[in-house]
């Protein structure tokens, strides 16, 4: 079994069924996934996107610098983490809500050892803000969070339930992979499911991501206990 998971959430995925925005009743679905998991002993860290808000690559330009721009999507991370962990904790899962950048008005501020002394008191950890630079995605940071959290895996939840040998949302014939190596997901240019600097960090430290659907019931405790589930990148 799965001990401990990283556990990807896209700022995506938070909208719901929403244009964008974050929707309650999607949060409460991925409670109610990871519920099953904590009871059957698992270790929960997760990293939330910031796309339902706003995309730092998306407003660079017409006067916003890069760097600015780079921030306004770590900030549009934090009002996920923060609104997510009050729909667990309302929905009697114990989590805590962390930052990698200060904004102590708002969140606790992110460290190794705060992160580790709620994960021991069983809590899930949501972290924020990315690695706190610019320039670097989330996907990149949940591996890189991953490592120093030592987790066993990462789970990053999509809309489709796998990697695909080309996009499945426009071509019906594409093929479904089951296993996929390292090499294999940085070099192929039709596979695009997830940041090349976060599968070079997960290649480089030997960590297993999974790519599964987050809408397929079960999928997050299949992931956590280490059963076949969407693609498996090794």
């Amino acid at each position: 079994m799965t001990k401990r998971i990283l556990l990807k959430l896209s700022g995506e995925q938070l909208q719901g069924e929403f244009a964008s925005g974050f929707d309650p009743k999607r949060a409460r679905w991925i409670a109610e996934q990871i519920r099953p998991a904590l009871d059957d002993g698992a270790e929960i860290v997760i990293m939330v996107g910031g796309g339902n808000y706003v995309r730092g690559n998306q407003i660079i330009g017409q006067g916003i610098q890069p760097v600015s721009a780079h921030n306004i999507g770590m900030l549009s991370t934090l009002m996920n983490a923060i609104a997510l962990a009050d729909v667990l904790n309302d929905a009697g899962l114990p989590t805590r809500a962390l930052s990698t950048v200060e904004v102590n008005q708002f969140i606790d501020h992110y460290t190794f050892r705060r992160a580790i002394s709620h994960i021991k008191k069983n809590r899930i950890v949501i972290v924020a803000c990315g690695t706190g630079r610019p320039f670097l995605t989330t996907d990149t940071a949940a591996l890189n969070l991953a490592l120093e959290m030592q987790c066993d895996a990462v789970v990053k939840t999509t809309k489709v339930d796998g990697v695909y040998d080309k996009d499945p949302m426009k071509f019906p014939d594409a093929v479904k992979i089951d296993h996929l190596s390292y090499q294999e997901a940085l070099t192929n240019p039709n596979i695009a499911v997830m940041d090349k600097a976060a599968i070079g960090l997960a290649m480089d430290e030997h960590i297993p991501v999974i790519i599964c659907d987050l809408l397929t019931d079960g999928n997050i405790l299949r992931a956590t206990r280490g059963e076949s589930v969407g693609t498996l990148i090794s």
